[in-house]
């Protein structure tokens, strides 16, 4: 599967994806770091990429009518980056199934 990490979440998420054999970038990999919303939802449907973001704008655009992006909505609060990826570790694999039989939305809790 392929992500695009948003910019206030840190790209050693995009880092720990890619360990578990994903492809991820963060969006200054992709010189999206300033890059507004729908700009930044835009790219990762061009390239096939699911959005990871705790920016509520990213659900508005993913259950607008005719949008086909997926994204992964981290409704955790702030938290150390270690705990961030001890929820991804432990959500993962459901997280994926759930893309893979066709839902376009996935939160993170």
């Amino acid at each position: 599967m392929k992500f695009l990490v948003d910019h206030q979440l840190p790209p050693a998420l995009a880092k720990f994806l890619q360990e578990e054999g994903h492809v991820a970038q963060h969006v200054r990999d992709v010189n999206l770091k300033e890059a507004d919303d729908p700009i930044v939802w835009r790219y990762a449907i061009a390239h096939d990429m699911v959005v990871i973001s705790k920016d509520e704008d990213f659900y508005y655009l993913a259950v607008s009518p005719g949008s086909t992006g997926r994204l992964v909505w981290v409704k955790i609060g702030n938290c150390r980056t270690r705990s961030l990826l001890e929820k991804f570790r432990g959500q993962l694999e459901n997280t994926i199934a759930a893309f893979e039989t066709g839902s376009r939305i996935v939160e993170i809790r």
